[in-house]
């Protein structure tokens, strides 16, 4: 495994650009995908997604000043562009972002890159149905098992907030679960 500080040298410099960046790719691509689809929920608004994130990596490697891991300041990226493409998908379709969700939530099921069970269906549904933060801290302190330090470093957020969101989500979730079971 390449240590991050070589592998942003690397980034950073014209000759080994390129060679770099395949290996970026196919550090994270895995897990940012993941990342992004658990946010958009669709396969083929999470490649595009995808594909925004790493060009937006690469056009702005030289910037990056190391004062968070690579990886965060990725899945901050990764963030941005998700909700980006959410809230310009609601004003394209004229609805609020709850409507948007439930859109969505609804073409999951003929999705046929969504693999889930009835269960897993569910539980987006909770999820769906929380609010902004308390869904993204929800999915990566549960699915990406990131340290609430790190998911501090991606939200620009402080851990007790994060402690508290990640809590009021599990709540809101349990108890969806609950009513809907």
């Amino acid at each position: 495994m390449i240590a991050e500080e070589t592998l942003v040298k690397d980034l950073q410099h014209p000759e080994s650009r390129s060679k770099a960046f395949e290996v970026l790719v196919d550090l994270y691509k895995q897990r940012l995908y993941w990342h992004i689809r658990r946010i958009v929920l669709n396969h083929e608004d999470a490649d595009d997604v995808l594909q925004n994130t790493f060009i937006k990596v690469y056009k702005n490697i030289e910037g990056f000043k190391g004062e968070s891991k690579l990886f965060s300041w990725m899945y901050r990226i990764a963030t941005n562009e998700s909700l980006t493409l959410l809230k310009t998908k609601a004003r394209k379709l004229d609805i609020g972002n709850g409507e948007l969700q439930d859109k969505m939530i609804g073409n999951l099921t003929a999705d046929v890159y969504f693999e889930g069970d009835a269960i897993q269906l569910k539980l987006q549904k909770a999820i769906s149905s929380l609010p902004e933060k308390q869904k993204l801290v929800f999915n990566m302190k549960y699915f990406d098992e990131l340290k609430y330090t790190e998911i501090s470093e991606i939200l620009d957020k402080s851990v007790g907030g994060l402690k508290a969101s990640y809590h009021l989500a599990v709540k809101k979730i349990e108890a969806y679960l609950k009513e809907n079971g």
